[in-house]
């Protein structure tokens, strides 16, 4: 995918859009948060503009991310390691006097 073919027709730059539908899926924000998040950083945006963007661009990134995504390999099927050091159980004031009774 070229970048200045799929941002073509849009006032803001391609960083800002990626920036606004990442914080929108990753992190489960509302459009209005997002657009108080990018108003704090000096870019005004409405909350349906960030809405259409998310609509939009959120599949194509998603079909992206899973085309690129290779699996989790051999680490799902490893078994954990059995400690070889027993540790002690540390005798506390208690367990001395459940031995004298």
């Amino acid at each position: 995918m070229n970048k200045s073919k799929i941002y073509k027709r849009y006032q803001f730059p391609s960083e800002i859009i990626q920036y606004a539908v990442l914080l929108y899926f990753r992190f489960n924000l509302s459009h209005s948060d997002i657009e108080d998040l990018l108003a704090e950083r000096g870019i005004n945006v409405s909350y349906e503009a960030i809405r259409l963007w998310c609509n939009r661009f959120g599949p194509k990134y998603a079909a992206r991310l899973k085309k690129k995504h290779r699996g989790y390999g051999d680490t799902v099927n490893q078994r954990p390691k059995l400690s070889t050091y027993l540790h002690p159980k540390v005798p506390t004031f208690y367990d001395e006097l459940l031995v004298l009774n």
